[in-house]
């Protein structure tokens, strides 16, 4: 074996047995006072927002002495409630409400489009669809697939109605409806409408149940919530919404809502701190506008549909795109309660974590102010072998200036 190679294996060897050796040695904290007025400000300003922190925030604010529950569980009913006169006619809740009785979404139609009369036939494509324009046949591929078409092309390119111009002919239910649609005023008393939103809430894991719903002292549930509207103070417990009140709560314009519809979020927050009696648990309720509405051809909220019937023997329909405000129901809860091992777990990493600002401020003593290295010297004492005779401890007091002690020779300027 080479010399070079000799002496690296000998200096592995010795690397792995002195650190087989270390790994056995045992190590003890070393009190020492340090007579420094800096460094002990730096060291109770540390323990202080080390405190401040796990009384304020931990045991305080997110309440860590608790047993939590953040998954209960939810059931959500929702009914819209209304009469609005719309021309001639009268509408009830059935006919623009969808579902009639809902869960988690509700919509309410507040415009209508129509289309009357369609029947499955040939017409021209509009001229707004991409490629629709054309002079002649050749121009019409048939059967060409197009996204924003409304039929399948038959290959010709004929007139478009009564203008000068021509487009592709299509296969679909005709008249169009960007040709023939008929659109109605919007329903501006739906302002005034309600939503009834009733939730309950179970926390399984501390058996209570919470819903809600609830009178006053004295009167029926029933008799009241045929009067009541929601208030945060004066009615927490009233389920009853006007969609005008949603409306102006999530920030938006109500009669902007009618014209291009919307998706509103109805969040229900349950944060209940169960160490008090479960009447204190009551919810919260947020509103806020889901879909992006800025800018961009498909914002809103609308649906098409259509009623089919017969006219004289030929399968008709008339098609329906309506507007309206769809509600989702979101629903959040959380519980808590006072349990000893929460609170033993969040004690013991207190106390735990005031230790750091021992480990700071032996960083800064040692990095910063240790310039003659007299402070690791006293703080660092290797011993190699279990002594024989009684030790007698000292107690050192090390000044910023210097100390008359026989362990310090000379002071330590700061």
């Amino acid at each position: 074996m080479s010399e070079g190679l000799y002496t690296v294996v000998m200096g592995i060897r010795d690397f792995l047995k002195e650190y087989f050796n270390g790994f056995w040695d045992y190590e003890t904290p070393k009190m020492m006072v340090i007579k420094n007025r800096p460094l002990g400000v730096i060291y109770r300003a540390v323990q202080f927002l080390v405190i401040t922190y796990f009384i304020w925030y931990v045991f305080i604010s997110q309440k860590a002495y608790q047993q939590s529950e953040t998954h209960p569980e939810s059931s959500v009913y929702t009914l819209i409630k209304g009469k609005a006169e719309h021309g001639e006619d009268v509408l009830d809740n059935v006919e623009y409400a969808h579902p009639p009785e809902g869960v988690d979404v509700i919509s309410a139609t507040l415009r209508r489009e129509f289309t009357y009369d369609q029947r499955q036939g040939t017409c021209p494509e509009h001229f707004s669809v991409d490629n629709a324009n054309c002079t002649t046949d050749s121009d019409c591929l048939p059967g060409l697939p197009n996204f924003d078409s409304h039929g399948i092309r038959t290959g010709r390119c004929i007139q478009y109605h009564n203008h000068p111009f021509k487009t592709c002919e299509i296969k679909a239910w005709c008249p169009i409806e960007e040709y023939a649609v008929v659109r109605e005023p919007p329903l501006v008393q739906a302002i005034n409408f309600t939503v009834f939103i009733r939730n309950s809430i179970h926390f399984p894991k501390f058996k209570v149940l919470r819903v809600n719903v609830e009178s006053p002292t004295g009167m029926k549930t029933k008799k009241y919530l045929k009067r009541c509207h929601y208030h945060e103070e004066n009615a927490p417990y009233c389920p009853n919404f006007r969609l005008g009140y949603i409306a102006n709560q999530a920030r938006e314009n109500f009669t902007e809502l009618c014209r291009t519809g919307g998706v509103i979020g109805v969040f229900i927050n349950w944060d209940c701190n169960l160490d008090l009696d479960p009447s204190h648990c009551k919810p919260t309720y947020t509103f806020r506008r889901l879909d992006l509405r800025k800018d961009l051809a498909d914002s809103g909220y609308y649906y098409r549909f259509a009623k089919y019937y017969d006219k004289n023997g030929v399968e008709s329909r008339t098609l329906i795109k309506a507007y309206g405000i769809r509600l989702d129901i979101i629903v959040h809860g959380q519980a808590g309660k006072f349990s000893v091992i929460p609170t033993i777990i969040s004690t013991v990493t207190a106390l735990t974590s005031v230790g750091i600002c021992s480990i700071i401020c032996d960083w800064i003593m040692l990095t910063f102010i240790d310039k003659n290295e007299v402070y690791s010297e006293r703080k660092f004492d290797e011993v190699t072998k279990e002594p024989t005779d009684t030790i007698r401890t000292e107690f050192s007091f090390i000044s910023s200036y210097g100390s008359n002690h026989s362990d310090l020779s000379d002071g330590v300027p700061l």
